[in-house]
C-alpha cells in the first residue's frame, strides 16, 4: 500500500460516496500506551476505547516523534475500525489509528478540535 506523503501528489483516483461510507472512522480515547521496542520502524502500542459498540481495540501508532507515551493517555484520536486486523511481529494491530505527516515527514495525530463523544463516527 503507497501511502502519500508528500503534500505535492495529485489527489488519489475518484472514489463515490458508497466507497467514502463504506472506510468507517470513529473517534476513541486512548487508554494504554505501552513501548513498541521490537517493531521495525519504531512505535508505540496503544490500546484505543471506542465507547460500548465497538469497545477497546489495539494499534501500533509510528508516532515516537511527536509524542511521548504519557502525552497519549486519555487524548481523542481518529482510526479506521473496519480494517482487517494487521499482524505486526507479535502484536495484532485491530485498526488504524489516523495522521498527517509533518514537515519532517513524522506523524501528527489526528483528532477532533474539542472532545466529542467516544465512538462517534466521522462524516
Amino acid at each position: 500500500m503507497h501511502l502519500n506523503h508528500n503534500p505535492e501528489d495529485p489527489a488519489g483516483d475518484l472514489i463515490n460516496f458508497e466507497q467514502f461510507l463504506d472506510v468507517d472512522i470513529r473517534v476513541g480515547r486512548v487508554i494504554e500506551a505501552q513501548p513498541f521496542p521490537e517493531a521495525r520502524k519504531a512505535a508505540f502500542k496503544l490500546v484505543i476505547d471506542f465507547g460500548p459498540t465497538i469497545g477497546t481495540k489495539r494499534s501500533s501508532a509510528q508516532i515516537t516523534e511527536n509524542y511521548a507515551l504519557e502525552d497519549l493517555l486519555d487524548r481523542q484520536v481518529a482510526a479506521v475500525v473496519n480494517f482487517p486486523p494487521r499482524q505486526i511481529g507479535k502484536f495484532m494491530s485491530e485498526v488504524l489509528t489516523l495522521g498527517f505527516p509533518d514537515a519532517a515527514g513524522d506523524v501528527v495525530l489526528f483528532k477532533p478540535d474539542s472532545e466529542v463523544p467516544i465512538g462517534s463516527r466521522l462524516f
